[in-house]
């Protein structure tokens, strides 16, 4: 094996935060709402490592991560923000 650790997508959404629920996010890779690295996925047991890019459809919009950590556990808020890096742009409102 070469060092590097993966985890399936489901766990590491519920992990950070991006869902409430394990089965939630199972139900939102399923549904075709998460691409990995520009690929969509339709599998919750799809493999995220270091580096990997997730674009996910979810109530509040389209976000975009860059996978930083595996996930430990669904721990509070400011202990997940270091599980990725936000590369969501938005856009400003016309003035």
């Amino acid at each position: 094996m070469n060092g590097v650790e993966r985890q399936r997508i489901d766990k590491w959404l519920f992990f950070a935060r991006a869902v409430k629920s394990r089965s939630l996010a199972a139900k939102l890779v399923q549904a075709g709402h998460v691409r990995l690295n520009r690929e969509k996925i339709d599998q919750a047991a799809q493999l995220v490592k270091t580096g990997d890019v997730l674009t996910m459809k979810l109530e509040r919009g389209v976000v975009v991560w860059r996978v930083l950590l595996p996930g430990k556990r669904r721990g509070p808020a400011e202990e997940t923000r270091t599980l990725y890096e936000d590369l969501t742009t938005r856009e400003e409102p016309p003035a």
